[in-house]
């Protein structure tokens, strides 16, 4: 079996184990995720649900995309970190933050989304893909 990818919140009281491999990691640039960073994109990894094993109560609040669909997002009621992001169109998915794993070095982001709302100021690696919104399908 492969090593889980393990992580959580600052002080601990969140916390995840997840079995298998991200079936996409990104950067992305939508004013949400800048917002929700406190920087120019945030950084996830997205898994599979069915391998999630969350502990710890996190505060919830959705957001809707600008697909319409909406985002949860999860953060520590303690520490106030923000941790993970479910949503609702896709209820088989489960989304963490990189910088919340334990390994943030196991994170390879593969592309770049909602490229059209970046900032010049915030280089990101221009060998990854790069979509003007959310890729398709």
């Amino acid at each position: 079996m492969d090593k889980p990818y393990t992580g959580g919140c600052a002080c601990g009281a969140i916390r995840y184990s997840i079995a298998g491999e991200p079936l996409f990691s990104n950067h992305c640039q939508c004013r949400d995720c800048q917002r929700e960073s406190g920087s120019a994109h945030g950084s996830y990894a997205t898994f599979a649900r069915a391998g999630v094993t969350l502990t710890g109560e996190a505060k919830h609040w959705d957001i809707v995309a600008d697909s319409g669909n909406v985002k949860t997002r999860g953060f520590c009621t303690q520490c106030g970190v923000p941790v993970y992001m479910t949503f609702a169109a896709q209820p088989d998915v489960f989304t963490i933050r990189a910088a919340s794993l334990d390994e943030p070095a196991r994170y390879k982001p593969q592309a770049v989304t909602f490229a059209a709302r970046g900032h010049d100021w915030d280089r990101l690696d221009p060998s990854l893909v790069t979509f003007e919104g959310m890729p398709p399908g």
